[in-house]
């Protein structure tokens, strides 16, 4: 399974390209009578392999099924996906279609003219997507990628039966939060479980702090630099995420041990035998690493709570997930795209894979278990969602292992008194990035 979809950087390292991309091409008919019976020859690249490989062409199959003459041909190019891609635009062999895990990669994509206009799908994204997804996908005013497969990166989740011995309920605002972490210390247990070798997984903390303390407009500025990382909504959104990290003691591990601790494990220590620590705020994908690595069973052993509210805020959503783009234009490739707008293919994306989804139509009892429907849910019941903030800077700031975004919480981690330092540190490399 892949964590994090968003995190793969577009760096480019040439390597030698295999002929993985076939040119688009037609069946020849027996004869002008048998034209109509030919399968026009589309292909498509994501990073998908074993599992979401087979739940992502369930939905190419679906689609295939409800147009016959249309062959749908899926490639894996795993995580070197970006590399993969740059090579063959750069060799004039793209494949028709692929599903790119970053809007920064999408833009810049979009930027070198390598992506065909999606403006046909534009409004059947916003009737069933969103608006945001629009937004999201648009470069100078055209349309050039969708978000297909989400994640809800906003549940915390955690252990029932500790909760049940400290007498603590899931908490729905920050103040509770802090205090259940001072029971659940109480109670002989750390609080906290941070998967902190992983960056990202610390800057999705700070992405959740800052959309409900300074709301979506300021979120959106700051993703564009429009204002900087040493402004006052900034520093107030540092301040609470210091006081998750302010007693040592209460992290699992301590923070040393924390930036030791990759994102599985991070997640499993909660559920272990004997369990590490209470809770840990992660994606709705560690459903996967609690039920493929330990004994836990949801509900009754492991289970969410939503990102909790500050200061009164609004429900609001932090996620990823990854858009479709279409490099060659042609009427198959357009009907995949349009497909892909459907509560059809949402329904088979939540049924077969680990994905959620952000359309409007989609029946909530299509996913497959109630926790799953929870996080699921929750994309579409907030008042606002937001991608990953991280994943929308220049990969060298933004996205990238050690270094920029990513490499400054894991700084701040261990001195979370030192705010005003630590944002500037963040600003003087986020202007450096944005010339």
């Amino acid at each position: 399974m892949r964590f994090r979809h968003g995190h793969l950087s577009i760096g480019i390292v040439l390597l030698p390209l295999l002929t993985v991309f076939a040119a688009c091409q037609g069946g020849e008919g027996s004869s002008g009578a048998d034209s109509a019976a030919t399968r026009e020859e589309i292909s498509i690249t994501a990073v998908y392999t074993g599992g979401e490989q087979k739940a992502f062409e369930a939905v190419l199959d679906d689609f295939m099924e409800t147009n016959p003459s249309i062959e749908v041909t899926y490639r894996s190019a795993g995580d070197e996906l970006p590399t993969v891609l740059e090579t063959a635009v750069r060799g004039g062999n793209p494949p028709d279609l692929a599903m790119l895990p970053q809007p920064g990669v999408v833009a810049d994509f979009a930027a070198r003219d390598a992506l065909q206009p999606l403006d046909f799908a534009r409004q059947a994204v916003a009737d069933n997507l969103g608006e945001y997804a629009v937004q999201l996908g648009t470069v100078d005013g055209t349309l050039y990628g969708f978000l297909v497969l989400t994640n809800n990166g906003s549940p915390i989740w955690y252990n029932v039966e500790l909760f049940k011995q400290a007498g603590v309920n899931p908490p729905a605002t920050w103040e509770e939060l802090l205090e259940a972490a001072e029971t659940l210390k109480a109670s002989g247990v750390s609080t906290y479980s941070f998967g902190g070798a992983d960056g990202w997984t610390l800057s999705a903390i700070f992405e959740n702090i800052y959309l409900r303390t300074a709301g979506p407009e300021k979120y959106d500025q700051l993703a564009r630099h429009e204002i900087p990382w040493t402004h006052p909504s900034v520093k107030e959104a540092l301040q609470y995420m210091a006081q998750l990290f302010e007693d040592p003691d209460n992290i699992a591990g301590g923070p040393e041990g924390a930036l030791e601790t990759d994102f599985p494990t991070s997640v499993t220590q909660v559920f272990s035998d004997p369990p590490k620590a209470a809770l840990t705020m992660i994606a709705d994908f560690a459903y996967g690493v609690i039920t493929d690595s330990t004994s836990a069973k949801p509900v009754s052993d492991f289970d969410v709570f939503d990102f909790p509210s500050i200061d009164g805020s609004e429900p609001s959503v932090v996620g990823g997930g990854d858009s479709v783009v279409m490099f060659t234009d042609s009427e198959a490739a357009r009907a995949l795209v349009e497909y892909l707008t459907t509560a059809q293919a949402a329904q088979t994306i939540v049924t077969e894979g680990p994905w959620s989804s952000l359309h409007t139509d989609l029946d909530p009892s299509a996913y497959p278990d109630p926790i799953r429907r929870r996080t699921g849910s929750g994309l579409l019941e907030a008042e606002t969602f937001r991608f990953y903030l991280a994943d929308l800077q220049p990969p060298e700031f933004g996205a990238t292992v050690g270094q920029g975004l990513w490499k400054y919480f894991q700084d701040f981690l261990l001195n979370p008194d030192d705010v005003d330092g630590i944002a500037v540190k963040i600003e003087k490399a986020a202007a450096e990035a944005f010339e």
